[in-house]
């Protein structure tokens, strides 16, 4: 049996993941005196947010940009309480620059909100009573997120927590909580405008995982104006395993165990509570028991129903199992010599091609690019990482998978072609990755990233709950409230944090 020394004066928690949702649930309970043990079956922690090395560049697997680390921002407010150092940072301005079919000059999505104003006004004449609508909605939604309500509330302290949250300036987003972004644009006299429709297709598919017509209105808002000051995106020094680095090192201190290469096969369930997983050591086959006071699950909705099996409530599984298809992601990962880049490259483009190609839905390309000096490349060199949305049923289902990922790779560096020099000479090292790359080093579900699509039936009060249908089992990570991204993982890691922390306090 694996040696698994736990106090038994301090309630125990097992965390199944080791992204930044997981980590950071772990980090917070250890340091508010819980004994916790993470588990994870890949070789080093971060998940999507993690970073693999080759040939001396430094790729981030997933994440690019972290939003939250301004004072009183998610991280910033994580990072104090466990008493570490924020990472190193520049924010990214412009935070992204966005190519719309047959266009050589980009719409700048600046972080200083007069000069994204000015950008918006010329880009989009005729738009600006749908910023400002978007404006307000924000301040409201920041305002009320702010007060950390529960959403969605499934008992009298996940209410408490959320009516606390509420005040009068709050109510102005309660007409709108049924709208999309399509809607919006109607009421706003734009429904016609379609270059404003495919900016805003583009920018939300890389929040919301879904188009303008289908995203929760009060979900845009804040996704499509965390860009702008006092909040901002950041590119980190290093690569982003930084922020998993600093959590693991918080969790150790403060007497937290983390082991990697460790699979959970399944979750016991017992009068209706989770009280223990089933571990698989990788390197050695051994399997034990591990019991606990609860268990975090930091992974999709979909792998919780599997880790449940026929556990799984009835109710829940058959809501996953409605579920409209989750995106899978097609990577191209480009270490390349710094003559590939153009003067003053932004940090961040996105591409949309009229070209009938296979890559993606809509033709688009999320781009990252690294600065000089910013630890993922040797001097005069680059790092180019270009991602899009596939459809994941496709790489499970090609009869000719190696075909296929070649015939994406070639697209994507076509596509990359025409605006940075890639040519033979230019480009060092290049690998890709799929949906079932993905699902390989992160164990997500068919290699589904992103979280659930942003939708009017499944985002903030409509969502899945942190809180599950079987007692002390918790979700934290993408699938719940509110949504993808570190700081959006990291919301719902406090949140959980806070819920076991008031069903001790209540026993």
């Amino acid at each position: 049996m694996s040696s698994s020394v736990v106090d038994k004066n301090k309630p125990h928690v097992i965390v199944i993941g080791a992204g930044i949702g997981g980590l950071t649930a772990a980090a917070l309970l250890a340091h508010r005196g819980y004994s916790v043990l993470v588990l994870d079956q890949a070789i080093v922690p971060g998940g999507c947010a993690s970073t693999f090395k080759r040939q001396g560049f430094t790729f981030d697997v997933g994440a690019t940009q972290v939003a939250g680390l301004e004072p009183g921002g998610i991280h910033h407010r994580i990072f104090s309480e466990l008493e570490i150092d924020l990472p190193a940072a520049t924010p990214c301005d412009p935070a992204c620059a966005v190519y719309l079919p047959g266009e050589s000059t980009p719409i700048n999505v600046w972080r200083d909100c007069e000069k994204w104003r000015e950008e918006r006004q010329r880009q989009f004449p005729g738009s600006e009573p749908f910023w400002q609508l978007m404006a307000t909605l924000f301040d409201a939604s920041w305002e009320f997120q702010g007060r950390d309500p529960v959403l969605p509330p499934r008992n009298l302290w996940d209410l408490w927590q959320l009516i606390q949250a509420v005040r009068p300036s709050t109510f102005i987003t309660a007409p709108f909580t049924l709208l999309t972004v399509g809607d919006a644009l109607r009421l706003c006299g734009l429904g016609n405008d379609q270059r404003l429709r495919t900016f805003l297709d583009l920018q939300l598919k890389l929040y919301s995982q879904v188009s303008a017509d289908e995203t929760a209105l009060l979900y845009a808002a804040t996704a499509l104006s965390v860009s702008q000051l006092p909040q901002g995106l950041y590119h980190l020094q290093g690569s982003m395993q930084v922020l998993s680095d600093r959590l693991v090192q918080a969790l150790e201190r403060d007497g937290g165990r983390l082991l990697m290469r460790h699979t959970v096969e399944s979750i016991k369930i017992e009068n209706g509570k989770a009280t223990a997983v089933v571990i698989r050591n990788q390197k050695t086959g051994e399997i034990w028991t591990e019991s606990a006071d609860h268990v975090v699950a930091n992974v999709t909705v979909q792998n919780l129903v599997q880790l449940l099996g026929n556990q799984a409530p009835s109710g829940y599984q058959q809501r996953v199992e409605k579920l409209p298809p989750a995106s899978g992601a097609f990577v191209v990962y480009l270490g390349v010599d710094a003559s590939a880049i153009p003067l003053n490259c932004p940090p961040h483009l996105q591409f949309m091609y009229d070209a009938n190609g296979i890559i993606g839905e809509n033709n688009s390309l999320f781009v990252s690019v690294s600065h000089p000096g910013d630890g993922r490349a040797p001097e005069g060199k680059a790092t180019i990482i270009a991602s899009s949305f596939v459809d994941y049923e496709q790489w499970w289902q090609t009869p000719d998978y190696p075909s296929l990922k070649q015939k994406y790779t070639e697209e994507a560096i076509a596509h990359l072609n025409k605006y940075f020099y890639l040519k033979p000479e230019t480009i060092i090292y290049q690998e890709a990755a799929t949906p079932r790359t993905f699902a390989h080093y992160t164990a997500r579900d068919r290699g589904i990233v992103g979280g659930i699509g942003q939708r009017i039936p499944t985002f903030g009060p409509f969502g899945f709950a942190n809180r599950t249908p079987i007692n002390s089992l918790w979700l934290v990570g993408d699938s719940t409230h509110p949504g993808e991204g570190t700081a959006g993982v990291s919301y719902s890691a406090l949140t959980v944090v806070r819920q076991i922390q008031a069903e001790f306090k209540h026993r």
